[in-house]
């Protein structure tokens, strides 16, 4: 196992943003930067012990700091929507820019935890640990959050994502990685041949807007059904009114066990690489994302990432949960501890 360390580009604003390697015995390779906490790249061997790039990803520092899509990065203080941007917390309203339509999303789209130069605290053999501070109201979130994110790489082909949070003011709290994951490796096309099986009994359904509707629905009968491991594409394209409304699928699930800590969340697997993922997740929901609304852009090597050219996996706290008591709180208290843990297990 080894880390090491090396200078990515200058930022716009003239500061250094770093690269981090981290390797393990079997050549399996993840390389982190500092600016917005980001899995820049993922090596893992294929069936023929090949070393395959499963992310999605840039050559260039420049296209981080843009970045519409969130390839990669860490999202905070909290991913997904925010309906009209507003939420409570003791009865004091707090409002968030409008960045969506009529929403909010990811918190702040210029300035949110994926925008910023992360300090690299500690890195260790199979470690890199980053740290942020946001201060209170930052992008309209109260308190002082003090925020570390470790990524560790096992020498079994894990890519463990520990996050800790402390605030000085109670606040709301929601973290994710948000890679784009193409197990047949970046530059294969898309990802709609992948085999994919969810944990998951319900999902929340959406109105226009991708705002939760409040409901928890049953998979049961719908295209959201992948208890049993099924290719992404096989019902993407159905005549189903959730499809529609998200081009596909950008749903969260509703996992099994939550408050039972880590346990098994999903599979992904690549007919063409033999490449599996196993995710593992102590939080309540599964985002899964196909890459509908993906922009056309190059990527890595000169590649067009285009629509479906990889799909998102993100463990979280449901959509507008602030705003839905019925959902799980993503509510950090005064002097409490945030800590949660999101594995990437291949084989």
């Amino acid at each position: 196992m080894s880390v090491t360390v090396k200078a990515f580009d200058k930022l716009r604003d003239g500061r250094i943003a770093n690269l981090y390697t981290i390797e393990n015995q079997k050549g399996m390779q993840a390389v982190l930067t500092d600016f917005g906490a980001v899995l820049v790249k993922l090596l893992v061997p294929d069936q023929d012990g090949k070393l395959r790039d499963v992310v999605l990803g840039y050559d260039e520092l420049e296209k981080y700091e843009d970045n519409f899509d969130m390839l990669g990065t860490t999202v905070g203080r909290n991913v997904n929507r925010i309906e009209k941007g507003r939420f409570t917390i003791d009865g004091v309203e707090y409002q968030l820019e409008i960045n969506e339509n009529d929403n909010n999303i990811h918190s702040s789209m210029a300035h949110g935890f994926h925008k910023v130069l992360w300090e690299a605290e500690s890195f260790t053999d199979d470690s890199v640990s980053f740290t942020y501070h946001s201060p209170d109201m930052e992008n309209g979130f109260p308190g002082n959050l003090d925020i570390s994110l470790t990524y560790t790489l096992t020498d079994t082909g894990a890519l463990i994502l520990s996050y800790y949070g402390t605030t000085d003011k109670k606040t709301l709290v929601n973290l994710t990685n948000h890679s784009y994951f193409n197990l047949s490796g970046y530059e294969t096309g898309n990802i709609l041949d992948t085999i994919v099986w969810i944990n998951a009994e319900q999902f929340t359904p959406v109105r226009k807007g991708i705002i939760p509707t409040g409901e928890i629905r049953d998979v049961a009968g719908t295209p959201m059904d992948f208890r049993k491991p099924r290719a992404i594409g096989q019902e993407i394209h159905a005549d189903d009114e959730q499809l529609k409304l998200v081009y596909g699928y950008d749903h969260n699930f509703v996992l099994k066990g939550f408050g039972k800590g880590l346990r098994k969340a999903a599979t992904a697997e690549s007919p063409k690489s033999g490449i599996r993922m196993t995710v593992y997740t102590d939080l309540p929901g599964l985002q899964f994302y196909a890459g509908n609304t993906t922009r056309d852009i190059i990527g890595k090597g000169g590649v067009l990432i285009t629509k479906n050219s990889g799909f998102c996996m993100e463990s979280h706290y449901y959509a507008n949960s602030i705003n839905t008591p019925n959902f799980p709180q993503p509510i950090l208290d005064k002097g409490g501890l945030y800590k949660t843990t999101t594995i990437y297990q291949f084989t």
